[in-house]
């Protein structure tokens, strides 16, 4: 199967040298692409879903990297998950209640070599805010391509939890 029956708006077309020879010498087809990577990288900034043929359910990404948070009554738990970056390509920050996941996917290989990507390259920053959680004792591991940062609770938050009761009406 040739690689341009894999790119969606490219099936049944023959046409790929001819379109990649015609970006090369039209300046408004690089500009159209170079204003579609400009809104693409200032939308993911702001962690919400912007459609385009890359999404899983047009709209349905939340940002980059993928977290998962889970709370217990000791501590918050947050996965990122970070394929292909390593521990000085991230940063971790804890300030005024946010924790912040910051850093940079470099790319691997030059533009003109791509034909067709669905990985993201650039900068990326996620915010979680989390309440009493005693700065001093927060671990982070990085392990595999995945990033596990533990926030223990202050003692005087878990004796706040209350359990509230569902009455019918």
């Amino acid at each position: 199967m040739p690689i341009r029956d894999l790119i969606p708006w490219n099936r049944g077309r023959s046409d790929l040298a001819v379109r990649r020879n015609d970006e090369a010498t039209n300046p408004f087809l690089a500009l159209h692409r170079e204003m579609n990577r400009l809104f693409d990288d200032a939308f993911r900034g702001f962690d919400v879903g912007f459609p385009s043929l890359g999404d899983r359910q047009f709209g349905g990404g939340l940002g980059w990297p993928n977290l998962e948070v889970s709370e217990h009554a000791n501590e918050v738990k947050v996965t990122a998950e970070l394929p292909g970056l390593e521990e000085k390509d991230v940063d971790i920050h804890l300030a005024d209640g946010v924790l912040t996941i910051s850093g940079e996917k470099k790319t691997e290989t030059e533009d003109g070599d791509r034909l067709f990507t669905e990985r993201y390259y650039g900068r990326f920053e996620r915010r979680i805010p989390v309440d009493d959680v005693d700065v001093d004792k927060v671990k982070a591991l990085f392990k595999n391509g995945v990033l596990t940062v533990i926030l223990p609770r202050l003692p005087a938050a878990k004796s706040n939890i209350r359990r509230i009761a569902i009455n019918e009406r």
